[in-house]
């Protein structure tokens, strides 16, 4: 694998056709699932890593967000991945920052943090313009950010084929996130309520006991601090009604001041059925 630094060496490193996996860092088994997924599409597999301010909240929580370059090299060649990019700012926007509005959507539940979609929405769309894929592989852990990543690609770059990849579990069901390391194991044992509330609501029969059950659950565990809990349409994000065909539950809350958010469709057979009984 290959590093490169600087946008220059972008054109000379990379050979078409690029199956591209845009990262924060602090990579971990779940962006190793995403660079295997894509290194079965395609033999010229890029790989960035950018903390971009745009979409942090405060100046705080981007300093606190991890950062480990030596074991992001490690573990993206190890995955299958040919060039890992770290791209400056001044190489994503030469021109000065052009936000991109994530619309209605992009201000409900995750874009309740002031401008976060809008800040994804604007680097992924500069990491497009530089890197100009063929396929880009997202994680169905954060389903809002590839929700409104793929409006956006079918509206300014419609020849990019964006691929969904199913979230990766640790052994108690908790999903994986780089934000992880910063949980103690008795905090991640406790997170782990989050799954199992998932499970429960599946495991109900209408759309008012998943909810009940889903909250039931996520009261019995009071270190979660909870910011929403919800069951929507996954191909709207509209609230689900009792007729909706793809419901989905989506959870976010805080337990020692460090965000985490998961999601479940509540068809059996489209779920980590393997963890369904933890």
């Amino acid at each position: 694998m290959k590093v490169i630094n600087s946008v220059a060496e972008l054109s000379r490193a990379v050979n078409a056709p690029i199956a591209f996996v845009p990262t924060l860092g602090a990579l971990h088994a779940g962006h190793q699932s995403l660079i295997t997924k894509a290194r079965k599409i395609s033999e010229n597999v890029l790989v960035s890593v950018y903390v971009n301010p745009l979409q942090f909240e405060s100046d705080e929580d981007l300093e606190r967000y991890p950062r480990s370059p030596e074991l992001d090299e490690e573990l993206a060649a190890a995955a299958g991945a040919t060039i890992l990019w770290r791209p400056s700012q001044n190489d994503l926007y030469p021109n000065g920052v052009a936000k991109i509005s994530a619309g209605a959507i992009g201000g409900i539940y995750e874009g309740k943090r002031a401008g976060h979609f809008d800040g994804v929405l604007t680097v992924v769309n500069a990491l497009f313009l530089k890197v100009e894929p063929a396929w880009a592989i997202f994680g169905e852990k954060d389903l809002q950010q590839l929700f409104l990543i793929r409006k956006m690609t079918n509206e300014l770059h419609p020849t990019i084929n964006i691929i969904s990849s199913e979230t990766i579990r640790d052994n108690s069901g908790l999903a994986l996130s780089s934000r992880n390391a910063r949980l103690s194991k008795s905090e991640k044992q406790k997170a782990a309520i989050i799954f199992k509330s998932l499970i429960a609501a599946r495991s109900a029969k209408n759309l008012t006991d998943m909810k009940r059950e889903m909250l039931a659950a996520l009261a019995s565990q009071p270190e979660i601090t909870l910011d929403y809990a919800e069951i929507i349409d996954g191909e709207t994000f509209e609230n689900a009604v009792a007729d909706t065909q793809n419901k989905r539950a989506i959870i976010a809350g805080w337990i020692n001041g460090i965000r985490l958010i998961d999601n479940m469709p509540m068809q059996e057979n489209q779920a980590e059925s393997k963890l369904a009984a933890l």
